[in-house]
Formats: C-alpha cells, sequence, structure tokens
C-alpha cells in the first residue's frame, strides 16, 4: 500500500521521537510534514507517495557527484559482497586515508571515524590532551556536532529550534566553552588576553553553513592562525560540510589558491563527501599532534565501525571520480541558482542577500540583509527568516526540495544538469511572490 507522506509522518511519530532521528528533518523550521523519501537518482529524489523532486539538499552535502552515481554503487556493491564490517584493518581504510593527504598535503596522519560529531569530539579533546589546556574557544552560530561542549549557540538544527543550547548539558562541561561573535578578531584577542595559558584551541567552521552562508572576511582565518601560534593554541578546522566540496582541497585549498591566503590549521575535520553518502568522516593533522592518538599516545579514541569497508569504498570511489569536470560542473549550476533566486527576489520586491562560499549558498531576508549581509549569527537570526517557510513551499509544491530550514546550505551537485536547473528556475518567480506576500 502506497503511504501519503503525512500518513508515514503521523505512523513515525508514534515509534521515533518527534517523527524522526535527526532533528531538522521534522520541518519545525517551516512547517508542514516532511517528505519521506524513497529512492534518489542523479538530481532528483522520490518520495513515498511517488512525487519526483529536483533535489537541492544533496544529503546535507554528500552527494556531490549526484545520487547513486554508477561507480558509487558499483564500489558499495563490490565491498558489501566480501563483507560487511571486519572489525580489524582493511585496505580500503589506507587507500581513502592517502586520498584525503593527497588533497590536502598538511594531512600528515588521519584517522577515520563514523560522524562529524566523533571527528569533532575526538579533535577537541586531541587539543586539550596535547596542550594540556582545558578552554576551547567556538563561535556563535558554528555547529561542530552535537558534541555537550560545542553546543552553545551553535547553529543548524538548534537555530532551527530556537534553543540556545540543550538540555543535558552540564554547567561544568559548558564552562570550558567559550562562545565568541564569528568575524571577530577582537573578541578572540581579547579572549587569549583574559584566559592566558588556558586556552587549548579554536574550533571554526572553515567556512559557516549552518547559519546560513557566512564567509569569513578577508583575513580572519589567518587572523585566528596568527593568534593561535602567537599563544601556543591549536586552530581546529571544521571542514564537514565544505571539505572537497568547495573544491578538491575544501574551503582551505579554495581560500588558498584562489583568494591568496596563506595558513595552515593544525588539524582538520572531514565528514560528508568523504563517504560519498554512507556514514564516514575523518580527523586529520600533523604527524606531531595526530600521534598523540592511541595507541601510540595517551588521547584515547576508539571505534567499532571506525573505517567500515563499505563506506570507505563509497568515499574513495567518490573523490577518485571528483575531477575537475565534477567541480565545474557544481560551480555552474550553484552559479545559474544563486543567481535565479537573486533575480526572482528582486523582481518580487523582497530585500536579500545570498550569501556564498565557493558552490554553496543560502538566502537571507531584510533589509538588514540586502544592505550589510550576514557577517555573524546576531546578523542571521535578526533577518526576515518568517519569509523562507512560504517560499521553500511554494518551491515544494512546484517539484523543488530545499533545505526545511533557513539556516541550512542549499547544496547542488553534478548530476544538476539544464533541465535539473530550469526546473528550478521556472519555479523561483511564484516562491520568491510567496515571500513577498509574508508577514511575520
Amino acid at each position: 500500500m502506497t503511504l501519503s507522506n503525512d500518513q508515514a509522518f503521523e505512523r513515525a511519530q508514534h515509534i521515533l521521537p518527534g517523527g524522526v532521528n535527526s532533528p531538522v528533518r521534522a520541518y519545525r523550521g517551516v512547517g508542514g510534514s516532511p517528505r519521506f523519501l524513497a529512492s534518489a537518482k542523479g538530481a532528483y529524489v522520490t518520495d513515498v507517495s511517488g512525487r519526483e523532486y529536483v533535489d537541492l539538499v544533496g544529503s546535507w552535502g554528500p552527494a556531490l557527484l549526484g545520487h547513486a552515481h554508477p561507480a558509487v554503487i558499483a564500489a558499495v556493491q563490490e565491498a558489501a559482497a566480501r563483507g560487511l564490517s571486519f572489525g580489524a584493518p582493511t585496505l580500503g581504510e589506507v587507500e581513502l586515508a592517502e586520498e584525503i593527504a593527497r588533497r590536502i598535503p598538511a594531512a600528515e596522519r588521519v584517522r577515520l571515524v563514523s560522524t562529524g560529531t566523533e571527528a569533532t569530539m575526538t579533535a577537541v579533546r586531541l587539543a586539550r590532551g596535547f596542550t594540556g589546556r582545558p578552554m576551547i574557544i567556538k563561535f556563535a552560530g558554528c555547529y561542530h556536532g552535537h558534541v555537550d561542549s560545542l553546543l552553545a549557540e551553535a547553529g543548524s538544527g538548534v537555530a532551527t529550534a530556537s534553543l540556545p543550547g540543550s538540555a543535558g548539558v552540564t554547567p561544568g562541561t559548558a564552562s570550558d566553552t567559550l562562545v565568541l561573535p564569528y568575524n571577530d578578531l577582537a573578541a578572540v584577542e581579547a579572549a587569549f588576553a583574559a584566559h592566558p595559558g588556558q586556552i587549548a584551541a579554536i574550533i571554526t567552521e572553515a567556512a559557516p553553513a549552518n547559519m546560513g552562508i557566512v564567509p569569513p572576511l578577508p583575513g580572519f582565518n589567518e587572523g585566528l592562525r596568527r593568534l593561535t601560534s602567537q599563544h601556543g593554541a591549536l586552530l581546529i578546522f571544521d571542514e564537514v560540510l565544505t571539505g572537497f566540496r568547495c573544491g578538491p582541497s575544501g574551503w582551505w585549498g579554495f581560500e588558498s589558491s584562489l583568494l591568496g591566503a596563506n595558513y595552515t590549521p593544525d588539524l582538520f575535520t572531514f565528514g560528508k563527501v568523504i563517504g560519498g553518502g554512507l556514514p564516514v568522516a575523518a580527523l586529520a593533522g600533523s604527524a606531531e599532534i595526530m600521534d598523540w592518538l592511541s595507541p601510540l599516545g595517551p588521547v584515547y579514541q576508539a571505534g567499532t565501525l571506525s573505517g567500515n569497508p563499505v563506506a570507505v569504498a563509497a568515499g574513495l570511489a567518490t573523490l577518485r571520480a571528483a575531477d575537475e569536470s565534477v567541480y565545474e560542473s557544481v560551480s555552474r549550476a550553484s552559479e545559474a541558482i544563486a543567481t535565479g533566486v537573486s533575480e526572482a527576489l528582486t523582481n518580487a520586491g523582497v530585500a536579500h542577500q545570498v550569501q556564498r562560499a565557493s558552490s554553496l549558498f543560502s538566502v537571507m531576508f531584510g533589509e538588514a540583509a540586502a544592505q550589510y549581509g550576514s557577517r555573524n549569527y546576531a546578523d542571521t537570526i535578526a533577518n526576515d527568516t518568517f519569509r523562507y517557510a512560504p517560499f521553500f513551499h511554494s518551491m515544494r509544491e512546484q517539484g523543488v526540495l530545499l533545505p526545511p530550514s533557513v539556516f541550512e546550505a542549499w547544496f547542488v551537485s553534478a548530476a544538476h544538469d539544464d533541465a535539473a536547473v530550469n526546473r528550478v528556475l521556472e519555479a523561483l518567480p511564484n516562491a520568491a511572490r510567496a515571500a513577498a506576500r509574508a508577514t511575520a
């Protein structure tokens, strides 16, 4: 029997908290029943009722090549036929780590884990162990997974739910985290001055994509590198979203090669693309620091499914297929859609700004956004966020699936050809008019 999305959601709510296994999927930020997806191919997804959509969620980033890419599916099938999990080392793990290091020369050592949350949790623990210091700096609006110490003023689903943090995080845990405004080097300098010898690391999204897209101001990341080096702290770059999506070597490579920046973080965290749709994430950095991880060093980390052979096969196939032509295709589709969004909203009289970080983009609504853009979390939450829900539902009704939160990035893939892009562009004028009619 074919279920409607409403029926599927009603059934799910009887057994899953909120009807979902990850909060933003519940559509609390836009209202209505989430789409329960049954299949995906290329630039399209199909829900349980049989309705097809152009997909601009992309599994929240991993689908760089498009859904169900033949090379990735073949690699997964071949790996699965050899066994689903061994709990022992495999050559696939080594090959994926080597591919990461080929793209990121600073990744002298790589530790594979299963989720971005595990990667950032391990990075923070490693930084504390290596430096012998307790405190971490993070930035308001940056989301680093659901690690206790990093949930304060986080973006993504925490922002969507209008939560300042999470119940269950103790004051003692939170007290070792300093939350500062993004793009504010003076605040970082002041924090180091106020806590001399106590700050182990700064963790930052390389280009924030969980409070909408808020790119770093010119020189900001280099400034973080200068300050951490000056004060004996580490710089952790969270590239779970941007890694190998903003370009062959992520945002760090994009900023270095195209924007002329000259800095190298101590540690990177990766996820999404490196799993090709299956659960793989990684922590990487210099040998000097990474060798503090067990079994060589005293910083413990382990995982039964870390480096799962089927998952690493998907990630390796994805990275090997992600050549220059893939990044060019993603860039073209992103440029066309982002430009189309801005033109449609302008024609409808909606004040806005489309903010971009390489091929990632999102829409900020309101006069302040149009004039100044969003430079930090305070700017983002001050936007006319009420305009997004009607915009989202209009696009969905016309067969285009957007992220169900104004705080999330839009993702395109190399499979978004002219036909898929044109379907998006054709839907935009009605959606822009819906946003124009919205009231707070």
